[in-house]
C-alpha cells in the first residue's frame, strides 16, 4: 500500500528462477573468451575416479566442519522439542535461535504517514501565514457535517457522537446529514446538534451546498453516494474524511473481477480516492482495502464496534449456541486466541500456550469424563487454510485425550465460541500497534482475559484488577495464573470479579484514542477563512468527553440495540452488483402481455408513415433540383454569400425558453461551474445559465460558455481568481448578441441553496415594479448582508469586507482606488460606507437595468484592471494574496461579491431589497440620507467614460507591450476606432480598385499572336453573277 508500511519482507522462493539463472549464466559463458588459468589448473580430460574422490573429500571436510561446530539446528530444534513435550520451559529466550522458529518478530505494521505529512503542511501554512499582514476575525464556528447513510443506532452513530460532543467542547459547530431517518434523530437534537434528512433526485442529485461546511466526515460504505457527489465541481477541494469499519467489499472486489466487472472495481477506487482521507479502526482493515489505496490510508484505534457486537449477541439464546457448538453448561471452556495478523511462528506460540494449559488436566483427572469437561478451542481467522492438522499434531505431541482441543477457523463461529468461553487466552506474542480487537471482544462479552504483557496490552490491562498478565516469556507463570482462577472446576469468585471490572473497561476502551485521533485528524486537514474562529488545541479537550463512549445517551431508546452493519453491508453491495449487471434501473414501464400485438400494430402503422414521407420529401427535392432557377448578377450571388458567412454563427434553432424569454423584460443569469452544480439551478425562461468553465455545462439547455464569449476565462487562473464575477464580464462583451432584455439580473446558485433565491411570488413582484419603473433606474437585491452566514455579528459593511478578506479589504480598496483615479498616496481614498439602519448586498443576488449594468462594467474592469496590477505578481508566484490567510485560487472573489454596493451608493443609484419569500420590496440608503457622503463625480458616467475611452485609445494605438489585464475584459472602443474603422475600409477599396486597374494594364500589355491567315469577301459583282446563274439552271 501507499500509506502503510509493513515490515514483512516478501522473500521469494530461492528455488524459483534456477533454470533460467543457471542456463543465461551459462549462455554468458560461452559467449566470453575462455580463459587458460582454468586450463592450466585442470587436465584436458578428466577421469570419473578423479571426480569421485573429489566430491569424497569435500563431503569429510563438511562433517569435519559441523562436528566443530557449537550445536547443529537439528540438535537445537530437537532439544526444543524435548522441553516442549516434556515441560522444561521457564525462559524461552532460546527458542528465538531456533531456525524456523519465530515470535513475530519479523512482523511490524507501522502507523500512517497520512497525518505526519497533514501536520506538516499546516505547520508550513501557519509559518507562511505569520509574514503575511492578514488579520483572522474569528465571527463564526468551524462548520463540520458528519454524513451518513441512515440514523439507526449503530456503532458509527455511537462513535460520531462521541467525537462530535468533544468537538463542539473545543469550538467547532456541527451538522447531521441522512439519506434516511431513524432512532438516533431525537438523540442528536438532545444534543443541540441540527439532523437533516436529504431526499435524493435520480436526475438532479442531492440538493446539498457542501461549500457551507469547512470539513465533512463521511461513514460506512453504504455513504459511498455522497463521495460520487463530493467528486464533482466545485465540491472537489472540500476535505473529506471517510471512516470505514465495514470488511465485505474487499470479498467482492474478487467476484467483480471474476465476473468481469472491472467497471464496478474502478468505480470504488474513484470514490476512495476522492476522500482525503480514509479512516480505519485497526491495522488490518488496511491491509484488506489495499487494492484501493490512493496513499490516504489512516488508522484512527477505537470504535464501539466489538460492545455493540456484544450487546447484539446478548440477546440471542446461550442454550441454543451450545446445542450447535457441543458445550454443556457445566464444562469449563478456555478459547486460545491470538493476532489478526498470521505469521510463521503462530503454531509455536499456539503449542507453548497449549503445553501451559496442561495443567488442568489434573484438576479433572479424578473424574472419569474429564475429557469432556474440559473444551479448549483455538481460534484462528484463516478457514481455508490446513491449520487443523497442525493442531492435532500438537495436541497429540503434548498427549490431550481426544476431543479436548478443536481448532475453528473463520469469523463465522468466533461470536459463539467467545460468548460461551469461561476463559479466553491471548496467544500471540506479536507486538502490535493497537490493542487486539478479539480481546476487546472479550472483555466486552465479560470473560476473563489473560494475556502476555505486551506494552500495546498492558496500557490497558491491569493485572489482578481487568485482567490477568504473564511475563511473554515466562510461560510457567500462565500455568500458575490458571490453576489459581479454576477452583472445583470453574472459575473462582476473584476471577469472576475480574472479568466483571474487565467488561466495563472493555466497553469504553480506547475511547480516548478515538477522540484525540479524529480532533487530530481535523486539525491538520482543514484550513480556514480569515472569518473563522480557529478551534482550541485538541490538548484541551476535555477528560469527561474521553472517558466513555455516549452509551448514556442511547440508552434512553427503549427496545434497540446496537445493530450489526456488516449483513447490511453485504446486503448494500450486492444490490449495487445487481444493479450494475441489470444495466440500470429501468425508467419505462413493462408492456402487458396481452397488449403486445396492439403495441407491434401501432408500430408498424407509425413506421409506415414515416416511409411515405421520407419518399415525399426526397421526390420535392429531386424536383426543386430540376426546375429553373432564378440567376442574378454575380454582384447578387457575392452578397448572399458574404451574408450567409456573417450569420452563420447565429443559425441555431431556438428554444421555447429563448423565445419566451426575448419579450420579457428582465433576464436573470446564473453563473455555475461544475456538475455538481446543476440541482440549484432553474430551468423556467426568467433564468439562463452561463457555464463558467468548458466542461460541466448542462446538456439540453439554453446555457452559453462564458470562456467561448470572453477567451480571457479559458486561462484557469483568471476564472479561478475572478469566480462568478467574470460572467459579468462574459455577458457585457458584446452584449446584444446574447441578451436582448431591458433589464439583467444575476443570482449565485448558493442562494437557491440556501433557500434564499426569488420564489415565485417574488419574481412576480420584481417583474411588476420593473415594468411600473416603480423606483426608477434602481439596483434591486435579494440577499442581505446581516442574513449572511458569515456575518453572524451583523459588522458593518467594511468591517465584513474585511473579515472575509484577512483584514485587508479596505487597503486593497484604497490602493485600488489611487491607482485606478490617479490619486496621490497621501490622500485616503476609501469611499465611505455610512452605518446606519440598512443593509447591503451579498453573494450576486441582484438586478439593474441593462444600461446601469454596462455602466457598472466599464467601472468593473478598471477597478479589477487596478487591482490586478498590484497583486498578479506575488499572487502567480507563491500562490499567497494578501486577501486571503493561506494560499487562495479565489483572491478576488470575495471583494468583488461586495463591489456592486459601492457603486450604487455612490453613483446615487436608489437601493431596494426584495424579500425573496414575499416579494415585498424596502428601499436601503435613501438618498437623502446619502447627502454630503457620496462621491458623485467619481462614479459618474462621464468620468468613467471618459477613462474608459483613455484606456481604449493606450491599447488600441500604443499597444504596449506589458501584462495588462484591461483590454482582456471587454471591448476596446473610442472616437478613433471609427475613423480607423473608415480608413481600413477606405484602403481595401483603394488596394482593389488599384489591383483592378493593374489586371486591366496586364491584359492590355499581354502579346497577342499575330494572324496566320485572312478571309477576304468577294465584290459584289462576282457576288450578283453567282446568284442570276443559279437562277437560270433552275429555269
Amino acid at each position: 500500500m501507499g500509506s502503510l508500511e509493513s515490515g514483512v519482507s516478501m522473500k521469494k522462493d530461492q528455488n524459483l528462477g534456477r533454470v533460467s539463472s543457471f542456463s543465461s549464466s551459462r549462455i554468458e559463458r560461452s559467449q566470453k573468451p575462455r580463459s587458460r588459468f582454468p586450463r592450466f589448473l585442470l587436465p584436458k580430460r578428466l577421469g570419473y575416479l578423479q571426480w569421485i574422490c573429489t566430491i569424497v573429500v569435500f563431503s569429510l571436510f563438511l562433517v569435519v566442519f559441523e562436528a566443530f561446530l557449537p550445536g547443529s539446528v537439528v540438535e537445537r530444534q530437537e532439544n526444543a522439542k524435548r522441553k516442549l513435550e516434556f515441560g522444561g520451559f521457564g525462559d524461552l529466550s532460546y527458542l528465538k535461535e531456533i531456525g524456523g522458529f519465530e515470535f513475530g518478530e519479523g512482523l511490524r505494521v507501522k502507523p500512517s504517514r497520512v497525518l505526519a505529512k497533514f501536520q506538516k503542511e499546516s505547520r508550513e501554512r501557519n509559518v507562511s501565514s505569520w509574514f503575511e499582514t492578514g488579520v483572522r476575525f474569528g465571527y463564526r464556528k468551524p462548520q463540520i457535517a458528519l454524513v451518513f447513510a441512515d440514523l439507526e443506532v449503530d456503532r458509527y452513530q455511537i462513535l460520531m457522537a462521541t467525537v462530535g460532543a468533544a468537538l463542539v467542547e473545543i469550538g467547532y459547530a456541527i451538522e447531521v446529514l441522512s439519506l434516511k431517518d431513524g432512532p438516533s434523530r431525537p438523540v442528536w437534537r438532545r444534543m443541540d446538534v441540527p439532523a437533516t434528512i436529504i431526499q435524493p433526485n435520480d436526475h438532479a442529485g442531492l440538493f446539498v451546498d457542501w461549500l457551507n461546511y469547512d470539513g465533512i466526515l463521511v461513514n460506512s460504505l453504504e455513504a459511498k453516494v455522497f463521495l460520487s457527489c463530493l467528486a464533482q465541481e466545485p465540491f472537489k477541494p472540500l476535505p473529506v474524511i471517510w471512516t470505514i469499519h465495514e470488511k465485505p467489499l474487499a470479498s467482492h472486489v474478487t467476484q467483480f473481477s471474476l465476473n468481469g466487472k472491472a467497471e464496478i472495481t474502478n468505480n470504488w477506487k474513484k470514490s476512495f480516492s476522492r476522500a482525503t482521507v480514509v479512516v480505519f479502526p485497526d491495522y488490518a482493515l488496511p491491509m484488506i482495502y489495499s487494492p484501493f489505496d490512493a496513499g490516504n490510508y489512516h488508522v484512527v484505534p477505537g470504535a464501539p464496534t466489538e460492545a455493540c457486537e456484544a450487546d447484539s449477541f446478548v440477546l440471542s439464546e446461550e442454550s441454543t449456541l451450545r446445542n450447535n457448538i457441543g458445550i454443556r453448561h457445566e464444562d469449563l471452556t478456555i478459547a486460545v486466541v491470538g493476532s489478526q495478523f498470521s505469521y510463521k511462528g503462530m503454531w509455536l506460540d499456539h503449542a507453548l500456550v497449549l503445553r501451559a494449559l496442561r495443567a488442568l488436566l489434573t484438576k479433572f483427572s479424578s473424574e472419569t469424563n474429564a475429557s469432556s469437561r474440559l473444551k479448549i478451542f483455538v481460534l484462528t481467522g484463516d478457514k481455508n487454510s490446513n491449520y487443523t492438522v497442525a493442531v492435532e499434531a500438537i495436541s497429540n505431541s503434548l498427549r490431550y485425550p481426544k476431543d479436548v482441543i478443536k481448532h475453528v477457523g473463520g469469523d463465522e463461529l468466533e461470536d459463539d465460541i467467545l460468548r460461551l468461553a469461561s476463559i479466553v487466552v491471548y496467544a500471540s506474542l506479536l507486538e502490535e500497534e493497537s490493542f487486539p480487537n478479539i480481546l476487546a471482544k472479550s472483555m466486552c462479552f465479560g470473560k476473563l482475559v489473560i494475556t502476555p504483557n505486551l506494552p500495546m496490552i498492558q496500557k490497558y490491562v491491569d493485572d489482578r484488577v481487568n485482567g490477568y498478565l504473564f511475563p511473554k516469556d515466562d510461560l510457567n507463570a500462565l500455568t500458575m495464573i490458571v490453576s489459581e482462577v479454576v477452583l472445583a472446576n470453574q472459575l473462582s469468585p476473584l476471577a469472576r470479579n475480574v472479568a466483571s471490572i474487565g467488561k466495563q473497561t472493555g466497553r469504553n476502551l480506547l475511547v480516548s484514542e478515538a477522540v484525540e485521533g479524529y480532533a487530530s485528524l481535523l486539525e491538520g486537514i482543514l484550513v480556514f477563512p480569515s472569518e473563522v474562529a480557529p478551534p482550541k488545541p485538541v490538548a484541551e479537550i476535555p477528560s469527561k468527553n474521553k472517558r466513555e463512549w455516549l452509551w448514556i445517551i442511547f440508552k434512553n431508546i427503549s427496545g434497540l440495540a446496537c445493530r450489526n452493519r456488516t449483513s447490511l453491508s453485504f446486503i448494500s453491495l450486492d444490490q449495487i452488483q445487481d444493479h450494475e449487471n441489470n444495466g440500470g434501473i429501468e425508467k419505462t414501464d413493462a408492456v402487458p402481455a396481452g397488449d403486445e400485438a396492439f403495441v407491434y400494430s401501432i408500430w408498424e402503422e407509425e413506421k409506415e408513415i414515416q416511409t411515405i414521407n421520407t419518399r415525399k420529401k426526397r421526390e420535392e427535392e429531386e424536383l426543386k433540383d430540376r426546375s429553373d432557377q432564378p440567376r442574378g448578377t454575380w454582384e447578387d450571388v457575392y452578397r448572399n454569400a458574404k451574408r450567409v458567412d456573417r450569420l452563420k454563427n447565429d443559425l441555431h434553432e431556438r428554444d421555447d425558453g429563448e423565445i419566451e424569454r426575448t419579450g420579457q423584460p428582465l433576464c436573470i443569469y446564473e453563473p455555475y461551474h461544475g456538475d455538481g452544480t446543476w440541482p440549484f439551478l432553474h430551468k423556467t425562461s426568467l433564468y439562463r445559465g452561463i457555464a463558467l468553465g468548458t466542461r460541466g455545462r448542462r446538456p439540453a439547455v439554453d446555457d452559453f460558455d462564458a470562456s467561448s464569449r470572453l477567451p480571457l476565462l479559458s486561462d484557469s487562473y483568471y476564472r479561478e481568481i475572478l469566480g462568478e464575477f467574470g460572467a459579468f464580464f462574459a455577458v457585457a462583451y458584446r452584449i446584444d448578441r446574447v441578451h436582448k432584455n431591458t433589464w439583467i439580473g444575476f443570482q449565485s446558485w448558493r442562494l437557491t441553496a440556501r433557500k434564499a433565491a426569488l420564489s415565485k411570488t417574488a419574481e412576480r413582484s420584481l417583474v411588476d415594479a420593473i415594468q411600473a419603473r416603480k423606483h426608477g433606474d434602481a439596483l434591486y437585491f435579494w440577499m442581505r448582508m446581516d442574513s449572511d452566514p458569515r456575518n453572524p455579528l451583523k459588522q458593518d459593511f467594511w468591517s465584513f469586507c474585511d473579515a472575509v478578506n484577512a483584514g485587508n479589504c479596505r487597503s486593497a480598496f484604497s490602493d485600488s482606488f489611487k491607482k485606478m483615479y490617479g490619486i496621490k498616496h497621501d490622500k485616503d481614498a476609501l469611499p465611505p460606507m455610512p452605518v446606519d439602519e440598512g443593509t447591503w448586498s451579498t453573494m450576486h443576488g441582484w438586478a439593474l437595468s441593462t444600461r446601469s449594468f454596462q455602466e457598472f462594467v466599464m467601472f468593473s474592469r478598471m477597478f479589477v484592471d487596478a487591482m490586478d496590477a498590484q497583486m498578479y505578481d506575488e499572487h502567480r508566484r507563491t500562490g499567497h494574496c494578501c486577501l486571503s490567510l493561506y494560499k487562495d485560487k479565489h483572491c478576488y472573489s470575495r471583494v468583488l461579491e461586495l463591489l456592486i454596493n459601492v457603486w450604487a451608493y455612490h453613483s446615487a443609484r436608489k437601493m431596494v431589497y426584495i424579500d425573496p419569500e414575499s416579494g415585498s420590496m424596502q428601499e436601503q440608503h435613501s438618498l437623502k440620507s446619502r447627502r454630503g457622503q457620496m462621491w458623485v463625480k467619481w462614479f459618474s458616467f462621464a468620468t468613467l467614460k471618459s477613462m474608459d475611452e483613455d484606456l481604449a485609445e493606450e491599447a488600441d494605438s500604443d499597444h504596449p507591450k506589458r501584462r495588462w489585464l484591461w483590454p482582456l475584459t471587454g471591448e476596446v472602443f473610442w472616437d478613433g476606432v471609427l475613423e480607423k474603422e473608415r480608413n481600413l475600409r477606405h484602403q481595401q477599396r483603394e488596394k482593389r480598385k488599384k489591383e483592378s486597374r493593374a489586371k486591366t494594364e496586364r491584359i492590355k500589355r499581354r502579346n497577342h499572336q499575330k494572324v496566320i491567315g485572312k478571309y477576304v469577301k468577294p465584290p459584289p459583282e462576282e457576288t450578283e453573277k453567282g446568284n442570276t446563274g443559279g437562277a437560270t439552271a433552275g429555269r
